[in-house]
């Protein structure tokens, strides 16, 4: 992917000038006349605040100008996310599988390895049906008017815009209601509309669509099995 205008998505050819240590000058966007990307000069917590808003601005700048894909370290990267989300959906499967009642010592061997299963499955089946509804809908919803390059790009899209699935780790220190489950997952159901949306360049309704379809298969199949 190239770099992009944080404001009107418009291909630039750099970022900034540097020239000395410390000493860089932000280049303007030929499109709208703006800066193309004033998050380089920011702190990593305005960013981080920028992408809980769905500030459409800040999934360009982490997307395309902050994990460009011809980065040497970009494909340990991606790698490192895969792991990170399926980690974080196997403590969510876990959570939600496993009653509060079986929670101890007194669970037996054969439920332990029931539930283990179970999670293993939601994780494997349900993302790949995830996945693969996900690409369906891209294609029957957005139609020509999506213009992502490639897989890649759509899967870096989905890991990153799942960030919000990190709240999950406060579940191990503090207890919430069940709900906080579901209510997470509203949030990255939000957040995947919005990189989808910055990365097809298309109607934010269409994005909706496909988004929501995708969860919903897999919501359901995590369900049947």
């Amino acid at each position: 992917m190239e770099y992009r205008c944080v404001q009107c998505g418009f291909r630039v050819k750099t970022l900034f000038v540097q020239y000395s240590p410390g000493n860089i000058r932000l280049m303007k966007c030929e499109n709208c006349k703006a800066v193309a990307d004033e998050y380089i000069e920011c702190e990593l917590m305005i960013v981080l605040i920028d992408l809980i808003l769905h500030k459409p601005k800040a999934y360009r700048h982490v997307l395309y100008n902050l994990l460009n894909q011809q980065s040497t370290h970009f494909q340990g990267l991606l790698w490192k996310s895969l792991f990170g989300f399926l980690v974080l959906d196997a403590y969510r499967s876990l959570l939600v599988k496993r009653p509060e009642e079986e929670w101890g010592m007194s669970m037996s061997i054969s439920s332990f390895f029931w539930i283990y299963r179970k999670v293993l499955v939601d994780v494997i089946l349900g993302n790949f049906m995830f996945l693969c509804s996900f690409l369906l809908a891209i294609r029957n919803q957005l139609k020509t008017s999506a213009r992502f390059s490639s897989f890649r790009d759509l899967l870096l899209a989905v890991l990153i815009s799942s960030y919000f699935k990190i709240f999950l780790a406060a579940m191990m220190v503090w207890e919430f209601p069940p709900s906080v489950i579901y209510i997470i997952d509203l949030f990255v159901l939000s957040s995947n509309t919005v990189a989808l949306k910055v990365i097809t360049e298309s109607t934010m309704n269409r994005c909706v669509g496909a988004c929501f379809i995708a969860h919903a298969v897999k919501f359901c199949t995590t369900q049947a099995f």
